[in-house]
């Protein structure tokens, strides 16, 4: 089973778009995938059409080892989720003051079996519940914006990488940094893109996700842009991010 979190501590880069449509388009090449929602913003729970404010339990009821993970497991279509919902934001402040506070996610996980990916939606930040996350997985995925602050936010996110691995998890591996809303005949995410190559090699992936109004869209309709529009850049680029990260399998 891959475990991958989908993380950059900078906003409004796409990751939960990316870590929805992404466990899409590899359940779609007969994959079993399963997501988690780390975030109290709940929107990986609200664009599968998941109505967080209506569940009893979510993820803070697992963190808070008040159920098991397989309790609040959903099923959307071909996708088991996860969901969470607000009250995760009183969960991070309750993990403050517990045992074993950064494993309360990877001993949940031990539980689950029969999944060939879980994809984990994290918060913009580095906290407790980002912190669980990070401790839990084999891999992390980065988007990052072709943008001149990207290099900054990447070079913070490695060192980060760089004390889990010291502290909690040593089985951390970079398996790739995603471009998201990229314009190849814009010069700024050219050079952008030039640089973060120049500087992490192979660990940026070929694949790039386009700017495309259907993956603003999808979450609207509860539905991932392979339900919502199967014929779109977005699936397109989405399914070829899926087929390269199966390519390149487990580090």
């Amino acid at each position: 089973m891959r475990s991958i979190v989908v993380l950059n501590q900078k906003g409004g880069v796409g990751k939960t778009s990316t870590a929805v449509n992404l466990g899409a388009g590899l359940s779609r090449q007969d994959q079993k995938v399963l997501l988690l929602d780390l975030d109290p913003q709940a929107h990986l729970t609200y664009s599968l059409g998941i109505m967080a404010h209506e569940l009893p339990r979510t993820m803070g009821a697992v963190l808070m080892q008040e159920c098991g993970l397989q309790d609040v497991i959903r099923k959307q279509g071909n996708l088991d989720i996860v969901p969470a919902s607000v009250a995760l934001a009183g969960t991070e402040v309750d993990l403050a003051g517990v045992k074993n506070r950064e494993t309360r996610l990877r001993t949940a996980l031990e539980t689950v079996s029969g999944y060939d990916f879980v994809i984990m939606d994290c918060p913009p930040n580095l906290g407790l519940l980002t912190l669980n996350a990070m401790v839990a997985a084999r891999e992390l995925l980065v988007p990052v914006q072709p943008e001149f602050l990207a290099l900054q936010s990447l070079g913070k996110l490695m060192e980060t990488v760089a004390a889990i691995r010291a502290g909690w998890n040593p089985n951390l591996t970079v398996t790739g940094i995603v471009m998201t809303r990229y314009h190849r005949h814009k010069k700024l995410n050219r050079e952008t893109r030039q640089n973060i190559s120049e500087y992490f090699g192979d660990t940026l992936l070929e694949s790039t996700i386009r700017d495309n109004i259907s993956l603003a869209e999808a979450p609207s309709f509860g539905q991932d842009i392979f339900t919502y529009k199967p014929r779109s850049n977005g699936a397109a680029d989405y399914r070829n991010l899926a087929l390269e990260l199966l390519r390149k399998g487990t580090p």
